[in-house]
Order: C-alpha cells, then sequence, then structure tokens
C-alpha cells in the first residue's frame, strides 16, 4: 500500500490546521506511520484510502491542537504602529504563522493556502477548522465529515455556517490573485526591480493608498503606503544600497527572497516577503526573518558573484 502518493496535499491540510508547515510536516510522517501500522486494519469497502488517510491526520491534528495557541500574524494582535523607528525586538514567545514554500509540494489548490485565508482560520476552535478545511477546500461530504470527525450531519453543517461567517469577518474571503497572474506578476516585477535599487518612491509608487507591511517575529505593523514608504527608508539606511533577489511563490502567492548586501561583498539573505497584489498595486506585504523559515524554503543563506539576482 503505497502512501506517499498523499504526502503533498496532507501536508498542505495539516498546515492548513496548524499554521506551521514544521508542525504539518512532522504530523503527516505520524499519519503515514500510523496508517502502515494499520494497514492491515483498512477496510476498503468503507472509505477510500485518502479518506481514510484524512481520517488518520484530521485525529492527528485535533490532538496535536488541544491546549495550543493560535499562530497569527502581528496585524492579528493590536493596531498598527505610526513611528518607522519603533525597535524591532523580536516576541520569541509568539507561535508565528508560517508561509508555506509551494515549490517543495505538489498541492492542486492554492486559493485557501493565502496568508489572509490561513491566518483567518486560525481564530477557530480545532474541530470548525476541521469542518471547513475538509469541506471547502478538500470537498468531502458533510457525511464523510461526520464520519471523519465521529459527529452527526447537522453538526457538520452547523460547525461550516459558523466557520464560514468567522473567516469572513476576518477578512479571510478576499479576492484571489494567482502569482501568475498578468497584471499581478508585472506589479512584483517592477517592485523587485524597486527594491534593488532601494528607489523607495518608485515602491511606494506600487503602494495601495492602505498597505499592509508587517514582519513576524517582531510583533509590529504599518498601515498605509506613508508608513510602509518610511519604514523602508530606515531598512536602507540601516542595510545600505545594491540589494539582490529571487523570485517565489508562497502560500499560492507572488514573494521574493531579499538580500542585503554585505561589506565584504556577495549578499546575504535577509527576509522572505510574501504580497497580496489586488488592482495593479501591493496591498499587503508579510516579511518573514526566521532562519527556520529560510531553511523550509530552500533558500541559500548567501550569494557571491553572479549568483544574485531574481529567478524569473
Amino acid at each position: 500500500m503505497d502512501f506517499e502518493p498523499y504526502r503533498g496535499e496532507l501536508v498542505a491540510f495539516c498546515y492548513r490546521m496548524l499554521g506551521s508547515v514544521h508542525d504539518a510536516e512532522d504530523l503527516v510522517q505520524e499519519t503515514l506511520l500510523r496508517a502502515w501500522k494499520a494497514r492491515d486494519r483498512y477496510d476498503p469497502a468503507r472509505a477510500s484510502v485518502r479518506t481514510w488517510l484524512y481520517r488518520i491526520a484530521t485525529n492527528a491534528c485535533l490532538t496535536a491542537l488541544e491546549g495550543r495557541e493560535r499562530r497569527p500574524l502581528p496585524s492579528g494582535l493590536g493596531a498598527p504602529s505610526d513611528d518607522p523607528g519603533t525597535p524591532l525586538a523580536p516576541a520569541l514567545d509568539v507561535p508565528w504563522l508560517e508561509p508555506f514554500p509551494d515549490a517543495r509540494f505538489d498541492v492542486a489548490a492554492r486559493a485557501d493556502l493565502r496568508l489572509a485565508w490561513v491566518a483567518a482560520v486560525q481564530l477557530l476552535p480545532a474541530r470548525q477548522r476541521a469542518v471547513l478545511v475538509l469541506r471547502e477546500v478538500l470537498a468531502f461530504t458533510a457525511a464523510e465529515v461526520a464520519e471523519q470527525l465521529g459527529t452527526t450531519v447537522a453538526a457538520v453543517n452547523s460547525a461550516l455556517q459558523r466557520a464560514r461567517a468567522t473567516v469572513a469577518r476576518a477578512g479571510g474571503a478576499g479576492e484571489v490573485r494567482e502569482p501568475d497572474d498578468i497584471e499581478a506578476r508585472s506589479v512584483i516585477e517592477r517592485y523587485m526591480r524597486a527594491f534593488e535599487a532601494a528607489d523607495v518612491p518608485a515602491l511606494v509608487r506600487l503602494l495601495a493608498e492602505d498597505a499592509v507591511l508587517e514582519m513576524p517575529p517582531v510583533p509590529l505593523w504599518y498601515q498605509g503606503s506613508g508608513d510602509y514608504g518610511r519604514f523602508m527608508e530606515r531598512v536602507f539606511r540601516m542595510r545600505g544600497t545594491g540589494w539582490a533577489v529571487r523570485q517565489l511563490t508562497a502560500n499560492g502567492q507572488p514573494a521574493l527572497a531579499a538580500y542585503a548586501p554585505e561589506p565584504g561583498g556577495g549578499h546575504r539573505l535577509h527576509t522572505l516577503q510574501v504580497f497580496t497584489v489586488a488592482a495593479g498595486r501591493v496591498t499587503h506585504n508579510v516579511v518573514f526573518a526566521d532562519p527556520r523559515i529560510f531553511d523550509a524554503f530552500g533558500l541559500p543563506r548567501q550569494l557571491a558573484g553572479e549568483e544574485f539576482g531574481p529567478e524569473r
């Protein structure tokens, strides 16, 4: 019995539930091990292999979520800052939401991997999360989900309604723009060129008026193109000009890896930035600086000479 073809979609499922790709990979490994040990008890007359694996994975996720705090983004914890000079002190005690490395997993449904959607899902009680993802994303029937969760169809339908309402209120049901959308790609390519040149006015021209910039594990965030631009001026004053970037995707969204110039030459990985683009403008940029996230994306820590530049 070969379970490997299901690994990618199971990782995506557990990521939506947990908000961490590291935790998701661990739980999928546990799921596949449990399935292998129980393979003699699997009854194909009752459920497909896929449905059976999702039942095991769902139970593993629900157990893992017991007593855990939700994984937020800074914008989910308080009001925006209006001081671009605020000290950048990381809050390492917060279990921050992590991005999803698209290139590592073969996952068909990307829209419901969006950071805003996953962040909104983290507001739900664990069983509502499971119902929402299993029904809305993975298209299991209410009867199948009821069996997976050991409950009734009526309870599943009620939980789904409540989950939908919570996610909508949290802004997780917004417009989806794929990273290969022509308009979105053009915006990000211009953003990359401006970023490499440390050209703040050019960056600001690409922003929506109410654009959001946040940077976990630092717990502050900014809203508005003015404060966004002033913060970027600070970054370039501190780190200099002559940056290098590599283009990629995360959570089904356009993203870039930013490399800061080194005094002795070459470039060192600084951040992973995940964008939301709408109506020809950047509306949201989530900037990650956790080295564990860099490793999850397989990003080199340093670039030298001709290695740098966007991968298009």
